[in-house]
């Protein structure tokens, strides 16, 4: 019993050396909570209606805003970079007294920014979601700033922790935290929404954030950070984050326009269309978090790393391995959600009342437009990234910003002179995300003075071949089996249907991708195997505990 105990508390402390083992820690950790957050979102549909939950999603616009700003811009591009460099030259105390400094830095900041926001929520809601009744525009701002006041601020501390788990390379519980935010959600819902309303959401919400910051303490007090409540803005690391960060955020400022266009732009279909167009966006958010971001948050202190030992063909190989692993993952679920959208999104959200047959559908047309972009949404993560670890973080922001301009443009004229349905928002979205990646690979392939062109494009087409190949192989037992032979009606007929249609794809893809010989299929033989040896590895070490109890001599 206690070396099972021993070796769990090793599962949460143990550090992950390689970019494969802290990718698929963070895969794992991501693929729990993404299907909590499905599965919030199933719990959502089947107590609200879309309209109300309009309401409940466009209340998260502002603190958002806020947050992205101040942690999004500062942790990924500048933080665990300047921290990491840090780490390796000056140590943990210097290291620690500027993470300190930087923590209260954005806790002053977003005190100064949340002020006028909790003071003018309704006149600020009002303009973001022009179509809202007066009804639910009062509701939003009192949403607003709940979210506001209660969410961000453990947020941005709790975030700054995982810069530092995962800067001494410990992904697993950052990792886990996003599992509990979506659990205290979950919480919320199930247990507040009859004495509460929509309120319980919301409330959920503030547990979550809170939970999302506690986990992540004891890990992080274990390695010696002990915060202080100092401001000190002349800190040559504070500056160099600054630094770093002000190109992203000014970047991540431009998207915030972009992301709030697309809500007054839905708000003006309805409120429902509000739900609609979030409901896609988080099913496609999926894979994109699951295999982009992962991989490319796992890359980062590696690439960070050995820029700074100026070792740059090791980086071109980490860099394309890594880029190749991404398109492997990401392009079957592509697929699928493009072939499988309207079974997927009846799977997810169900099929109440609430969420009807139409409802259904233009969910499903939202989300096939976005699956377009599945592949450029995520290498973004990983190129960004390699901006990052470089320390360029003006490329990204400049390539960002015009990729933003596209899906603005486009999304005003599909809405407002075409007259289009919210479909249109993930059509403009694909569009512009596939220009982005493009732009930031050509520039980024001119900057580590050229990628072997054979490594780069060769199994990038292979990836992209069967997956096309196993497509139409999804998409003829749908056309064959539904209705014919399964009553899509009932949810055990529709299980089936996708359970074989997805079968028959996936089959076909691995089978292309070992017939091209695709090297990340041998990559996922070794995670296989890694993984068989490793569940017998603990199951070696508790039946030794059960022959051999302490203190028994056989």
């Amino acid at each position: 019993m206690v070396k099972l105990l021993k070796r769990t508390v090793e599962i949460f402390t143990r550090q992950q050396t390689s970019i494969i083992s802290a990718a698929s820690v963070i895969m794992i950790t991501v693929a729990v909570s993404r299907v909590l957050g499905l599965f919030r979102d199933r719990l959502l549909a089947a107590r609200f209606s879309p309209q109300d939950l309009g309401v409940y999603y466009a209340a998260f616009r502002l603190p958002n805003m806020i947050f992205e700003l101040l942690v999004m811009g500062a942790l990924s591009t500048a933080f665990i970079p300047v921290f990491t460099s840090y780490l390796d030259s000056k140590g943990k105390k210097e290291a620690f007294h500027m993470a300190s400094s930087l923590i209260n830095i954005g806790l002053l900041v977003f005190g100064l920014l949340c002020l006028p926001i909790v003071l003018f929520t309704k006149q600020i809601s009002m303009l973001i979601a022009p179509g809202f009744n007066s009804e639910q525009l009062e509701l939003m701002s009192t949403f607003t700033r709940i979210i506001a006041v209660a969410q961000v601020f453990p947020l941005i501390v709790g975030n700054f922790f995982t810069g530092i788990l995962q800067s001494f390379r410990n992904f697993f519980i950052p990792s886990l935290a996003p599992v509990i935010y979506n659990l205290g959600i979950i919480i919320g819902i199930v247990f507040l929404t009859p004495a509460m309303g929509l309120y319980a959401p919301v409330i959920g919400v503030v547990i979550g954030a809170f939970l999302f910051m506690l986990i992540q303490v004891p890990l992080t007090y274990s390695l010696g950070f002990r915060h202080k409540w100092n401001l000190t803005f002349s800190h040559p690391g504070t500056r160099s984050v600054a630094r770093l960060m002000l190109p992203r955020t000014l970047g991540l400022a431009v998207s915030q326009i972009d992301t709030t266009i697309d809500l007054i732009l839905s708000s003006l279909l309805g409120s429902g269309s509000v739900t609609v167009f979030t409901f896609a966006q988080n099913l496609q958010q999926v894979p994109i978090g699951l295999f982009g971001a992962s991989i490319a948050q796992a890359s980062l202190p590696a690439l960070s790393s050995l820029n700074a030992r100026k070792n740059f063909e090791e980086f071109k190989n980490i860099f394309l391995s890594s880029f190749h692993q991404i398109l492997f993952l990401v392009i079957p679920i592509s697929a699928i959600l493009i072939v499988l959208r309207i079974p997927m999104v009846r799977l997810v959200f169900g099929a109440s009342a609430l969420f009807d047959w139409d409802s259904t559908v233009i969910t499903g047309k939202t989300l096939a437009y976005f699956g377009i972009s599945l592949f450029a949404q995520s290498l973004v993560h990983l190129i960004a990234r390699g901006y990052y670890a470089l320390h360029d973080t003006k490329t990204p922001v400049i390539i960002g910003v015009i990729s933003i301009i596209i899906n603005t443009t486009l999304s005003v004229y599909f809405i407002i002179f075409l007259h289009l349905q919210v479909y249109a928002l993930g059509l403009s979205a694909s569009v512009a995300s596939i220009i982005n990646m493009f732009l930031l690979l050509i520039l980024f392939d001119r900057k580590v003075n050229y990628f072997d062109r054979y490594k780069l494009i060769v199994p990038a087409l292979k990836i992209f071949l069967s997956g096309a190949v196993a497509g139409v192989f999804l998409y003829i037992p749908v056309k064959l089996l539904d209705q014919l032979v399964f009553d899509t009606t009932r949810t055990i007929n529709l299980l089936m249907l996708t359970g074989i249609s997805t079968l028959l794809g996936l089959s076909v893809y691995l089978f292309l991708a070992w017939f091209l010989e695709v090297p990340q299929m041998k990559m996922l033989s070794k995670i296989i195997i890694k993984a068989k040896q490793y569940r017998q590895g603990v199951m070696i070490d508790t039946a030794s505990e059960i022959i051999n109890p302490p203190g028994i001599d056989i």
